[in-house]
């Protein structure tokens, strides 16, 4: 038998079965606000109060921040910063005095007394010992520049891209001391030549800072570069006779090495971070002549740093 489909009545329809043109209209309306709102929610980055920023940054209080936003201290994208400026921390690029500051939370700045036989790498297909397993596993840091597996002293650590990417680029000019105890005894000739500059086969080094460290016979030099190139110092010195036998870095622009025993770290403070920042800020680089001695804070830094690490 044929089946019938048969209408139900008028009476057990839904009311709203066919609502009416205006109330449709409403609803469409409604559901497009909600789509729009919904959206906006999904592009609006976050953001936060650039006091708050700073104050998180070790910048000082929410209240000192605050102040140095009011005495126009403080730029954003290289604008002019205001009380009440919101900031995404991801994106935005905020300074103090003209040095950039990093905002992103959950940064971390380690300095790092390298031992020699330790691998200046986050890991070693043959199990040799790094770095990384002498400092916290989390947040995930990586070193700062290099020192080859039998140089020592001062790496620093972090997790910060671009203050490692200044630190490290040779444009911003970033002093690097070492201790090197080399064979013999560099004479006049030797010195001269390691401070003007030493033909190496990726071109002439830039003029050095070189001095001699207690008694000559010990062979200890003190050398302060800012090129920062592979095996630079080591390099350097065989070039003129004299092959390094043991190589210490001592400091990093304004950060020495100081009371920390080998394969100990600590974490820097925000005043150092500061510091260093300043280092590698715009126009840190001077022309490499004007590098050719280490500045008055690096010299007193040296010879504190030197007294303790020196080769031996």
């Amino acid at each position: 038998m044929r089946s019938v489909d048969i209408p139900e009545p008028p009476s057990a329809r839904a009311p709203w079965a066919h609502p009416p043109a205006d109330l449709c209209g409403l609803l469409r309306s409604r559901e497009v606000a909600k789509g729009l709102e919904d959206r906006e929610g999904q592009d609006e980055e976050p953001s936060d109060k650039l006091q708050k920023v700073l104050a998180r940054a070790g910048l000082g209080s929410r209240r000192a921040c605050e102040e140095l936003i009011s005495a126009g201290r403080v730029t954003v994208n290289e604008e002019l910063a205001t009380l009440g400026r919101r900031v995404n921390v991801t994106s935005d690029s905020v300074a103090v005095d003209g040095v950039r500051i990093g905002v992103l939370p959950g940064l971390v700045h380690y300095l790092l007394n390298k031992p020699r036989g330790v691998l200046t790498t986050a890991d070693d297909p043959q199990g040799r010992p790094t770095v990384t397993q002498l400092v916290p596993d989390h947040p995930r840091v990586f070193p700062v520049g290099r020192l080859d597996a039998d140089s020592e002293g001062l790496l620093l650590m972090t997790n910060d891209g671009e203050l490692a990417q200044r630190l490290t680029h040779p444009s911003f000019g970033v002093e690097k001391e070492y201790l090197a105890q080399v064979e013999g005894v560099p004479g006049r000739a030797a010195l001269r030549l390691l401070r003007n500059g030493v033909d190496l086969e990726d071109g002439p080094s830039a003029p050095a800072w070189v001095g001699v460290v207690g008694d000559d016979r010990d062979g200890v030099l003190r050398i302060v570069v800012h090129e920062g190139r592979n095996r630079q110092v080591r390099r350097m010195c065989e070039a003129v006779g004299h092959p390094v036998r043991r190589l210490v870095r001592v400091r990093v622009g304004p950060i020495a090495l100081r009371d920390l025993g080998p394969g100990a770290w600590r974490e820097l403070s925000a005043k150092e971070v500061r510091s260093l920042s300043e280092a590698a800020g715009p126009g840190a680089g001077l022309a490499p002549r004007a590098r050719s001695e280490p500045t008055p804070s690096g010299r007193r830094r040296a010879q504190r740093s030197g007294r303790r690490q020196r080769p031996g």
